[in-house]
């Protein structure tokens, strides 16, 4: 029998435990005295390369990488990062016990050798690669060398001195606080953009790159492009002397003591642009790129609504472990789950808004279960509704005419079979922007609270009003607050405690009962789900129709043929389209207007008409080449679809209206009508392909 692979970041975890088991030894023999210096300096070397190396290919790795399914994989990656950099930690120490008292010889061979080799190898490794490579040479330089420069005036010509262009306060522990103008001397450079640095009094903390520019002076010439070729390592003095004075007026301009621009420009491409706005002072501290949104763009359809819909395979893969239909009434069997709770999104208060240079196109939370380590369920969104004269408040579920949007409905339930002690509800709230200046879009995290749905002895938390309050950073940073100038120590007096506590950020959530129809419906979902309590009907009907089709349409239960059904394999896009899913519930909504009591209860009769509202409506609209394809916080596409939505939907009412006649096929090959070309998968049911 052949042996069974390994998963990358399973080989990944054996060469950390190599490296920490040769690390160890390297330090017993430093300790014992056994061996020459200069050979332990020299393994301490190849240590801190190997560790770079794996710790660049750590952060490569993704979980589309695997051989198999791996459980927790974000938190074991993580894990590992966090080995590394305490191997790296360890071994920079000992590079720095183990320097020779003056330029060894020999290390400086290897040091050109590897450079060379690595240059000969690595030609089209990425900037963060390069950077890597330069630090370990620099720190090979020796520890006399370090103490002279600590003790005597920094030299111009020296790579690791470096000059803060603005102030940086520390947010969090190991942040090194500097003033424009203070020289520093880089200890270490990596590829995350926060280098660890020392300034002139001793102190040494990690300070963002983006703040620094190179040499003594803030008037300098910007010579940050450290990473050029040999070529331009050996240009001669007075060659770079005729580069600076070459600069051109402009530049002259953006490197003034006024302005970190050209330092801001040239790392675009290596940060992402929430760094750029923080360094430019355009966001709150405390904000930090959406944990939830990020998810959302890079799984898939792992976290989305569409892939939670669909019913979930048994252990064995030959039945279903969430979809059952009871024998007596035909009906989808109930279902009842360890954790179901009705909640309100009532408002936010104290959120600090983006400064200049950004252009805000929606305020809204991500939410999801969550247990203090991974997300549980799929990640649903709600809109916020913003008013410009109180710009620190978010409100949910505004009073309007007609029907309430999906996307701003705030009153949600959650269903999660986890048994996790910890199951909670992660609120995220955030902002996507536009960049005034390059049209680029992002992402921002304003914050994050955590309602635990059980108190301290695991009883379900009672139905009230909840005050949370909003923590900076991301889900798994501690003690982060959103705004800079936001304490949180004690006040003096009482009155002074009341009004910073009125200061501080927070979202109110009301947990609250439901009437027993909903707790029907939400009885025939899947065992896990989040979303807004409006659409619950059409969720409910759309599990039944899936129970006939899979449970008793089918010849047999090990049968997986395709199964013609168009409702079946284009419903799910609609958890994922709100303003499509707003569309079926008025073209429902009109429909059940003109049903009798007797045909409302009627299971037959409403599967029936819920099949030819869906076709005569959202299914055409699926397909109509008229309709702009979705994109997230597009306010002009938004309108555009809302348009095409409203006029469709009017029109094929008329249509009704003349005909008689709902759902027929007759209004897809009508010339009046356009519709794209019919595909195959928009009428088939694929099981294997959609089943969890």
């Amino acid at each position: 029998m052949p042996p069974k692979r390994k998963g990358r970041l399973q080989l990944v975890q054996r060469e950390v435990d190599e490296i920490t088991k040769q690390v160890d030894s390297l330090v017993k023999d430093v300790q014992s005295q056994d061996g020459a210096t200069e050979e332990a300096f020299r393994s301490c070397q190849e240590l801190q390369m190997s560790a770079e190396k794996t710790l660049r290919t750590l952060k490569k790795l993704t979980k589309a990488d695997e051989l198999a399914p791996v459980g927790n994989y974000d938190q074991r990656k993580q894990e590992e990062e966090r080995r590394l950099l305490k191997i790296l930690e360890r071994v920079n120490t000992l590079s720095l016990e183990l320097s020779p008292p003056g330029p060894s010889t020999a290390a400086g061979n290897v040091s050109k050798e590897d450079s060379k080799e690595k240059d000969e190898d690595d030609e089209d490794e990425d900037d963060e690669d390069e950077v890597d490579e330069d630090s370990a040479d620099d720190e090979a330089d020796g520890a006399d060398e370090d103490e002279k420069q600590a003790v005597k005036p920094p030299s111009q010509s020296d790579p690791r001195i470096y000059t803060a262009l603005s102030d940086f306060k520390g947010e969090q522990e190991g942040d090194l606080s500097v003033q424009r103008g203070e020289v520093l001397r880089i200890i270490r450079k990596t590829g995350d953009g926060w280098w660890l640095a020392q300034d002139t009094k001793g102190n040494t903390g990690v300070v963002p790159k983006t703040y620094l520019k190179i040499g003594s002076g803030v008037d300098d010439d910007d010579y940050e492009d450290e990473d050029d070729d040999d070529d331009n390592e050996e240009e001669s003095e007075e060659e770079e002397e005729q580069i600076g004075k070459e600069l051109t007026d402009d530049e002259e301009k953006q490197s003034s003591p006024h302005s970190n621009w050209s330092t801001v420009r040239k790392a675009l491409t290596e940060i992402d642009a929430t760094d750029v706005l923080s360094a430019m002072g355009a966001i709150p501290s405390g904000f930090r790129p959406s944990s939830l949104n990020k998810l959302l763009m890079e799984e898939g359809i792992t976290y989305r609504g569409s892939h939670y819909i669909q019913p979930k395979l048994s252990q064995s893969q030959l039945s279903f472990s969430d979809l059952f239909l009871d024998p007596d009434t035909g009906r989808v069997r109930a279902r009842q789950v360890r954790t179901c709770v009705c909640f309100s999104l009532w408002s936010c208060k104290m959120i600090p808004t983006p400064g200049v240079g950004v252009q805000v196109l929606s305020r809204h939370i991500r939410l999801c279960a969550f247990d203090g380590t991974q997300v549980l369920s799929n990640i649903h969104t709600v809109r916020a509704t913003y008013n410009s004269k109180t710009p620190k408040t978010w409100s949910f579920s505004p009073r309007m005419a007609g029907m309430l949007p999906a996307l701003l409905d705030g009153d949600c339930f959650l269903r999660c079979n986890s048994a996790s002690p910890d199951l909670g509800i992660l609120f995220e709230l955030g902002v996507t922007f536009i960049r005034n200046s390059t049209g680029e879009r992002g992402d921002l995290s304003c914050g994050w609270s955590f309602l635990k749905l059980t108190d301290d002895t695991g009883n379900p938390l009672p139905n009230r009003i909840y005050k949370l309050p909003v923590n900076g950073g991301t889900p798994y940073e501690k003690d982060v607050a959103v705004e800079a100038s936001v304490t949180r120590g004690s006040p003096a007096g009482v009155f002074q405690q009341f009004l910073q506590t009125r200061q501080q950020p927070r979202i109110i959530i009301k947990l609250k009962s439901s009437n027993s129809r909903t707790r029907t419906q939400l009885s025939l979902l899947p065992d896990t789900l989040l979303h807004c309590l409006s659409c619950i009907h059409l969720l409910a009907l759309h599990r039944q129709l899936l129970a006939d089709t899979l449970l008793m349409d089918r010849p047999t239960m090990q049968n997986a043929d395709l199964i013609c059904s168009p409702i079946l394999s284009t419903f799910p896009m609609l958890l994922d389209q709100p303003d499509l899913m707003d569309a079926l519930r008025s073209a429902w909504l009109d429909a059940e207007t003109n049903m009798s009591r007797a045909q409302r209860r009627d299971l037959s009769y409403l599967k029936q008409e819920f099949v030819k509202v869906y076709m005569s409506s959202v299914y055409f609209l699926l397909h109509s080449p008229s309709l702009p394809c979705h994109r997230w916080a597009d306010p002009p596409l938004e309108e555009q679809r809302a348009r095409v939505i409203h006029a469709t939907l009017d029109t094929l009412k008329h249509t009704q209206h003349t005909t008689g006649q709902s759902g027929g096929p007759e209004i897809f090959v009508d010339p009046m009508h356009q519709h794209l070309a019919f595909d195959i998968t928009e009428l088939t049911f694929d099981l294997l392909r959609v089943s969890r």
